[in-house]
């Protein structure tokens, strides 16, 4: 195979260690190795980064294990062209395996330009990516803690779902904040308590909270109800923060915006999963087969088979 890159180090990450393995030389010639073994803590990085400056090592590799990989590319991040490449498009040939080996590996697919990188988004679009997808799991736990509230109401025979479209807007809350506060539901507080805009009559309602609730319900209720304000006063922040990063990018959330079926909150998701720079995809179809939306080519025999898009790695 032809050489394309004369000083290039090829990294095998772990959890408490990265072996690092440099080849150097002319291009035409057998390259010349040198391998370290680093600690991941900052000063073990601290010293690989400085190791491989007094190679003068230009460009540097390293497999997307886990987490793992972050703290090194943080630290490597700005002093040398880092690629990350994916795990399935590298594996080293079966039965000699070890760390020293494949580092070795992948310093050699480097050198000989045979490695593809993986899409590492700019330090702040990465920032943008954590908050978004945490804001996305602490949606779905919201979600479940209503979910459960729905279920105790049932139990207790309370039948809100059947006359509010939504228990957990205006009136649902005012509704719910009386019950868990053991208090005697009148008609003409329950008439307070109903936004104008609701469709249910008073006495349908009336008759939907009349129903068997214990002081188990209420418990239950409080823990689910405590729980859900704590999780939207957190989304609430993170929405800020979300703001926040994307002050830069108002003119790409106002292009996006203007999707039909995209909204802000998932203006913020497209340009944190994929950036703003566009240059770093190929074409359209490339960005299409990174997303997972398109499936694979798989051809045998003159026959091609169906084929499943893959999976997204989450970076």
């Amino acid at each position: 195979m032809e050489a394309m890159i004369e000083r290039c180090a090829g990294l095998d990450v772990h959890q408490e260690t990265v072996v690092a393995c440099v080849l150097f030389g002319p291009l035409d010639q057998k390259p010349k190795t040198s391998i370290e073994t680093f600690s991941t803590t900052t000063t073990g990085l601290l010293a690989l980064s400085d190791w491989l400056a007094t190679l003068q090592v230009s460009d540097v590799v390293m497999e997307s294990t886990g987490v793992y990989w972050k703290p090194i590319w943080n630290i490597l991040e700005g002093s040398f062209h880092l690629v990350l490449a994916n795990a399935r498009h590298v594996k080293n040939v079966p039965g000699r395996k070890t760390d020293v080996k494949d580092a070795e590996w992948l310093a050699k697919l480097l050198r000989c330009g045979l490695i593809e990188s993986n899409f590492v988004p700019p330090e702040d679009i990465r920032d943008l990516r954590d908050l978004t997808r945490y804001r996305k799991k602490l949606i779905h736990h919201r979600t479940s803690e209503q979910n459960r509230i729905h279920k105790i109401l049932q139990d207790a025979n309370i039948k809100l779902t059947s006359v509010l479209s939504d228990i957990f807007g205006v009136s649902g809350r005012r509704i719910l904040e009386a019950i868990l506060n053991g208090e005697k539901i009148e008609t003409d507080g329950l008439r307070k308590m109903v936004d104008w805009r609701t469709k249910a009559s008073i006495t349908d309602i009336a008759s939907a909270i009349n129903g068997r609730i214990r002081r188990h319900h209420r418990d239950m209720l409080r823990y689910h109800w405590e729980h859900m304000s704590y999780l939207e006063k957190a989304i609430e922040e993170l929405e800020k923060q979300i703001d926040q990063l994307l002050s830069p990018y108002r003119k790409e959330v106002e292009l996006l915006d203007g999707i039909p079926g995209v909204n802000k909150a998932a203006a913020a998701t497209f340009i944190a999963e994929m950036g703003v720079d566009m240059s770093v995809f190929k074409s359209a179809k490339h960005l299409a087969s990174w997303a997972g939306v398109s499936p694979g080519n798989y051809e045998s025999a003159g026959k091609k088979k169906r084929v499943k898009p893959h999976k997204v790695t989450k970076l």
